[in-house]
């Protein structure tokens, strides 16, 4: 594109998720190599916007797929962690439910699908003993990470109802494709239950969500990932999405904080301690401000930001990656401001350039048909390609057309202008008619990989 900064982290993003792809995704390539199921979601997702390869995309999900004797997923597996049994992540085992389901929307693979969806149910069903009359969910057990930065999960929690609503919702989806009805109306069941109850996290005031609910009273923490798992999950609705964004995207109220983070780059001993303890201390102004993602789960605000109908913002919000590109390093870090250098689960910049930015993504199942969505912002022009199933899908964005060359029908979504479906082929469609028409030229394409 025709921001040099926007370059750098796209291909940044590229290189880290490389250096941690090898027969897993690991954690990083110095402090530790462990394969964490929840943080293989986001290297997988930069691999199916970048990687012609797709096997360990598939692969994070078989290894993944090692559920205790309860239902649940180990927070590692393939190592000492699964090895002693120990306590897990539970929403981790969520990252890789939505590992699934984007292998259900890229591969279209009916029988790989099928033979995960026993265990998505199971890692559903494990929070059942936790949901409440209202429908949400309710002091879950074992460690509720959610995201480094300093979210607040006990009592009642709008973010851990959120992961948990977002796969039920994703199952629901999977088995109507697979024609498993009583699975499909069991999950959409449990939905709407949530969805009725998820209302009570909702601050009028403030144009989002809360984190948590204590003894009955709303808690004033908010967190980006509160307001952003509303809107991903499906449980706010539609006519709160712009607002919500407006709120969760305002620099003005927000604030890095982290439970763990050190001042000097590192993992503060004693503020894990604290955290283990279960002490939490609040040293920010949590009536006004709201706590930013760290960029693991900073996935999850892109996604809102765009399903909102805003993923024109999302080239501005790329920029604060460029803070791990200093002093001659190449690769994207851990966390704002401390952790390693090279960590695949920060890297989704590099997927949303594809996903947002450019606007490639599975129309259908497959893509057996593809929607072409740009939405540049500020940017000038953009222009790349990416796999599919069926050979390369190239595409050149700017003020004045739209060159679109796919082995596969493609979908046209313009602002304010109706969708366009095309047949496979190459097609330059102008912009900027009087009429708002769309014209275009199409010719046999070149489906070589």
């Amino acid at each position: 594109c025709d921001d040099e900064a926007l370059n750098r982290i796209y291909t940044a993003g590229v290189r880290t998720v490389q250096l941690n792809s090898h027969d897993a995704f690991i954690d990083c390539p110095t402090r530790e190599q462990r394969a964490w199921v929840g943080d293989g979601v986001v290297h997988q997702m930069v691999h199916l916007a970048t990687n012609r390869d797709w096997r360990l995309a598939w692969h994070y999900l078989t290894l993944g797929n090692s559920p205790r004797s309860d239902g649940m997923l180990p927070m590692s597996v393939v190592g000492e962690i699964e090895a002693r049994g120990a306590f897990t992540i539970p929403d981790w085992s969520l990252h890789w439910v939505h590992g699934v389901y984007n292998y259900y929307c890229f591969s279209g693979d009916r029988d790989a699908v099928k033979v995960l969806m026993p265990t998505i149910e199971r890692v559903l069903r494990w929070y059942l003993p936790y949901q409440a009359a209202s429908g949400v969910l309710k002091d879950v057990s074992e460690w509720n990470l959610v995201d480094w930065s300093s979210v607040l999960v006990n009592g009642t929690s709008s973010l851990v109802t959120g992961l948990w609503a977002r796969g039920l919702r994703e199952f629901a989806e999977m088995a109507g494709w697979l024609e498993e009805r009583g699975s499909q109306r069991w999950a959409e069941d449990l939905y709407e239950r949530v969805r009725a109850g998820f209302e009570i996290f909702w601050d009028e005031t403030r144009g989002s969500y809360v984190d948590h609910i204590v003894d009955n009273k709303q808690r004033p923490e908010m967190s980006q990932l509160a307001g952003a798992l509303a809107i991903v999950s499906g449980l706010a609705p539609a006519a709160r999405w712009g607002r919500i964004v407006d709120t969760i995207t305002d620099t003005a109220r927000l604030v890095v904080r982290s439970w763990i983070g050190g001042d000097q780059g590192e993992y503060s001993h004693e503020k894990t301690q604290k955290q283990l303890d279960g002490m939490y201390e609040i040293d920010w102004d949590a009536e006004r401000q709201i706590v930013i993602a760290e960029p693991f789960m900073s996935y999850a605000v892109h996604d809102a930001v765009a399903q909102a109908g805003k993923a024109d913002r999302l080239p501005d919000l790329y920029l604060r990656w460029s803070e791990f590109l200093v002093d001659g390093y190449d690769t994207i870090g851990e966390c704002w401001g401390w952790g390693t250098h090279v960590h695949g689960w920060s890297c989704t910049p590099t997927r949303d350039m594809v996903f947002y930015t450019l606007g490639v993504t599975p129309a259908e199942p497959g893509y057996t048909k593809a929607r072409i969505a740009p939405r540049l912002g500020r940017l000038a022009w953009a222009q790349g390609s990416l796999p599919t199933p069926h050979g390369m899908i190239a595409v050149e964005v700017n003020a004045d057309k739209i060159v679109v060359d796919s082995p596969v029908p493609v979908v046209v979504d313009l602002v304010e202008q109706p969708a366009r479906e095309l047949p496979a082929g190459r097609h330059e469609i102008m912009l900027g008619c009087s009429t708002g028409a769309l014209t275009s030229t199409s010719s046999k394409p070149d489906t070589s990989c």
